[in-house]
């Protein structure tokens, strides 16, 4: 029985991870391929991030990156579906909500290959964002559903789901296993003094000069307080050049996944557009400052561990002052156990067995 994984960008690796060494450990009649379009260049992901990671390295490599969503996602399409034809899966496994996501299970779908879609069921009810387009037509086509939350299952429910021929099941956060699994390795602080760690990626913070202001001021502001970091992806910093902002924080390179668990368990505070560091913030018992509009893990906000602040740079800085000295109590668990990737592989098996 042999499983295609579609995978472009480098979080995607991370929780694929957990799940690969769960499907090795529950039936040796599954053979895993993984498949790397390439979508997101990164140059963490070197031979070393696959070996210290533990991850499988590609079976399969596209390098399709630096084109516009439409090439992009015809291109993925097009290599993907000779790639399946040749292998002959028995399922496609996909991952979130990346260009590579949506390719993988149209080319799979248009081959009548069975598709499972990871971290299904998420909405930020903003349609302007392609991940949002991604992961709406990707649920709508996928046969099995995995869910991360309560509120990814009743997103579906409310989407007419019960009527369509497909399984949804709530199974947690695959990078909340990852998280508990990873952190057994940091031994030592990153950075010894207390800190706020930030992030600022998405194109709707970083493509708009207002917005991007608001931001920045408002870590420069923190900065006075505590210190600020900031590891930076090297177009946001280019941006960030480009329009001469003063930046009195500190910058760093970009950092491999490690370094960055390090860097978040440490923090005292994160404050960040990232929608996975919003969990893993609170994976680590640590408060988030969301600069975005919405989220998709509504969660945390019902529950006070996020404030979404937008990009205002007062919101930002009541929102820090509200958080920052807070003791963080954990009340409730909404990511599962620590087991989700073991019971996606218990139900890839027993749905390829039938």
């Amino acid at each position: 029985m042999k499983i295609i994984t579609v995978l472009g960008a480098r979080p995607q690796f991370v929780k694929a991870a957990t799940v690969s060494r769960a499907l090795k450990a529950s039936n040796s009649n599954l053979e895993e391929k993984i498949l790397h379009t390439g979508q997101h260049y990164d140059v963490n992901m070197s031979d070393v991030f696959f070996e210290e990671m533990g991850i499988p390295k590609p079976d399969f490599r596209l390098d399709v990156n630096n084109k516009g969503h439409g090439a992009m996602t015809g291109q993925m399409l097009k290599e993907i579906e000779e790639i399946l034809i040749a292998e002959k899966p028995s399922i496609v496994l996909v991952y979130g909500d990346t260009n590579s996501t949506l390719a993988g299970a149209l080319a799979a779908k248009k081959l009548h290959i069975p598709i499972a879609h990871v971290e299904a069921g998420l909405r930020s009810f903003n349609i302007k964002m392609p991940e949002e387009i991604n992961r709406i037509l990707t649920d709508r086509i996928s046969d099995l559903l995995f869910c991360p939350t309560e509120n990814a299952v009743e997103n579906l429910k409310k989407e007419g789901f019960d009527t369509i021929d497909c399984e949804v099941l709530n199974v947690g956060d695959v990078m909340y296993d990852g998280a508990l699994h990873y952190a057994k390795s940091i031994k030592e602080r990153a950075i010894e003094n207390d800190y706020v760690l930030s992030t600022i990626h998405r194109a709707e913070n970083t493509d708009d000069v207002s917005r991007l202001t608001g931001i920045i001021s408002a870590l420069n502001k923190i900065n006075e307080d505590i210190s600020v970091v900031v590891p930076l992806h090297p177009r946001t910093r280019k941006i960030i050049d480009n329009l001469d902002l003063q930046v009195n924080f500190k910058i760093l390179e970009p950092v491999g996944y490690l370094k960055m668990v390090n860097l978040i368990k440490y923090a005292n505070l994160v404050i960040t557009d990232s929608g996975g560091l919003q969990k893993e913030a609170f994976f680590f018992g640590k408060y988030c400052v969301t600069t975005r509009d919405e989220t998709e893990w509504v969660e945390m906000v019902e529950y006070n561990f996020n404030i979404l602040a937008g990009a205002d740079e007062d919101k930002i800085l009541e929102s820090y002052n509200i958080l920052i000295k807070k003791p963080f109590v954990k009340t409730i668990e909404p990511y599962g156990k620590g087991n989700s990737a073991h019971l996606i592989a218990k139900k890839i098996e027993s749905f390829l067995s039938k």
